[in-house]
């Protein structure tokens, strides 16, 4: 039996976590894998009952767990006294360390408009300092007033979450087509991006099967559009790598279909790359496919993982399999141009899963 966890969220956060646990049971189901889903209280409804967006409870019953689905979620819909403030999602990777973003984007079928359709390309995005000021203090966010009209940010960067990361990126690169970019701002920002180009460079001499070079991140994202099949997998600090694949997601042909995992060396949450989109909750039209694909990466990381079965690999290939023969289908939500539903999508993908 495989216990996951299930933190539904905000706006479009039910409806597409729901279409992914659905479509993650029938896969498992194929590999004689059953799941039990331990949901717990989280976002804006445990606020009304806990009167905290993440409360206690929630991480003790995730601690006991290998992985977990978290769904879009957004502080903005929150009371006052809670926006400003680390999100419950950013507390739970502090809380857990999970310290590797990993964000694929390459495009998924000839029926979806991209606008790089050769792009494919990883994204390993370092989640636990650097440039986002709410990720790197120990006790509240680097952000700081010294007048109303003065604000002030930290960056902090330290060898060995550049050295964990850097890892992540290039044993990545060795199970694809072994080439690493590091991004960077060297030129305006040595010190810091500096560190962590360096340190990204020494833990290369230890893969010498994979390519490595260092970009400048604007000249990066400009190739990325000009020359997408350059890259291979990306290694980035929190801020560039969020930016990146949001760029990347877009233009493989949504980022209604942009897939994440956050992941220490223990485990794994899956995490779709975009917003909660409040605008569109409840009319059953979001696209579910980054959630879907995001459980997908989950199953594959549990494969590898606490002697995790094969089989959950198996399962992830068969959910990317009946997602892109959906696609392949004309089937699709309108964000990317399509007519059908969230719910009537997921019924589509179930059909397509053997």
């Amino acid at each position: 039996m495989l216990t996951l966890g299930v933190l539904p969220g905000d706006g479009i956060g039910p409806e597409i976590v729901s279409s992914a646990r659905r479509i993650a049971e029938r896969a498992l189901r194929t590999v004689s894998i059953d799941v039990q889903w331990r949901e717990l209280p989280f976002g804006l409804a445990a606020i009304s009952e806990f009167g905290t967006p993440l409360p206690e409870a929630t991480l003790t019953g995730l601690d006991g767990l290998p992985g977990w689905i978290l769904g879009p979620h957004d502080n903005a819909g929150y009371p006052e006294r809670f926006k400003g403030t680390l999100s419950p999602g950013g507390a739970i990777r502090k809380h857990f360390n999970l310290f590797a973003n990993i964000r694929p984007a390459r495009a998924l079928s000839a029926a979806v408009a991209a606008v790089c359709p050769d792009l494919d390309v990883v994204i390993v995005r370092e989640n636990t300092e650097g440039f986002y000021a709410d990720r790197n203090m120990y006790d509240g966010a680097g952000e700081f007033m010294p007048t109303p009209d003065v604000a002030l940010a930290v960056a902090v960067f330290t060898r060995s979450a550049c050295e964990r990361i850097a890892h992540q990126a290039f044993q990545l690169a060795s199970d694809r087509r072994k080439s690493v970019t590091i991004a960077h701002k060297t030129n305006v920002l040595a010190k810091t991006t500096g560190l962590f180009r360096d340190v990204c460079l020494t833990v290369a001499e230890r893969y010498p099967d994979v390519d490595v070079r260092g970009e400048h991140i604007d000249a990066l994202a400009a190739r990325l559009v000009s020359h997408p099949r350059e890259f291979d997998v990306i290694v980035a600090e929190n801020m560039f790598g969020d930016i990146l694949s949001d760029l990347a997601g877009q233009l493989s042909g949504s980022l209604g279909m942009a897939p994440s995992v956050n992941a220490s060396h223990t485990r794994a949450m899956a995490q779709a790359a975009h917003g909660s989109a409040p605008d569109i909750a409840g009319r059953d039209i979001a696209n579910p496919v980054a959630m879907i694909l995001s459980t997908a990466m989950l199953l594959r990381w549990l494969t590898g993982h606490d002697d995790g079965a094969p089989a959950l690999g198996v399962a992830a290939d068969r959910i990317e399999d009946a997602v892109r023969h959906t696609l392949d289908a004309g089937v699709g939500t309108p964000d990317i141009g399509g007519t059908a539903s969230t719910s009537s999508f997921t019924e589509h993908v179930l059909a397509a899963l053997p």
